[in-house]
């Protein structure tokens, strides 16, 4: 199987003036390209291993399988999670499960705020559904995959690695978080809760 880079569902200047033209073009075009050419490398020297019956380099190509393919479910996802004219906040089942678990929106959004902010290096914050307690998440993820719990879906990522917010940002890993729900396609993440339920 061949992954290949999702086309972005807006133009690369739809997201200004929070996330720039130049950061979109940049982080889609080659960062996110970067992973999905790493995912199919990883399958095609894990495929040519299994003809060979040659694992040698099995965890090495298996680290980069995880880290190539996460980068790319997670930048996939992101894409999505985002569009212009978007932001405010989510309404039915989804509002509902956030007060629930979060005690009100504003407070599921400080706490997915101030998780993005403490992310050590580069990774991801997540509002996932978690299908073993059947609540609501807010998840940290070093890398793509470091840290990654199991039996969780993500509804929601940010990704907060500094090639998504440098170029406009520079280094205020906050400013951009403070600005991203303002791009939040809260029908994208209603209809993947939905698919949860």
């Amino acid at each position: 199987m061949t992954h290949e880079l999702p086309a972005l569902l807006y133009d690369y200047n739809a997201l200004e003036p929070h996330i720039d033209e130049q950061t979109v073009r940049l982080h889609h075009g080659k960062h996110h390209a970067a992973y999905v050419a790493g995912y199919n490398k990883a399958e095609s020297m894990l495929a040519e291993a299994r003809n060979k019956n040659d694992y040698s380099l099995v965890k090495h190509w298996e680290r980069e399988l995880a880290f190539h393919g996460a980068g790319h479910y997670l930048h996939s996802l992101y894409w999505e999670n985002m569009g212009p004219n978007c932001g405010g906040q989510p309404d039915g089942a989804l509002l509902k499960s956030i007060e629930e678990r979060f005690g009100g929106y504003d407070r599921f959004m400080a706490q997915f705020k101030a998780a993005g902010a403490a992310v050590e290096g580069s990774g991801w914050v997540l509002l996932a559904a978690n299908h073993r307690t059947k609540t609501l998440d807010i998840l940290t993820v070093e890398k793509h995959q470091d840290l990654t719990l199991w039996f969780v879906t993500p509804l929601l990522v940010c990704d907060v690695w500094e090639h998504a917010y440098y170029l406009k940002y520079q280094n205020n890993r906050a400013a951009y978080i403070e600005a991203f729900p303002q791009l939040i396609n809260w029908k994208d993440v209603m209809q993947r809760y939905e698919k949860c339920r």
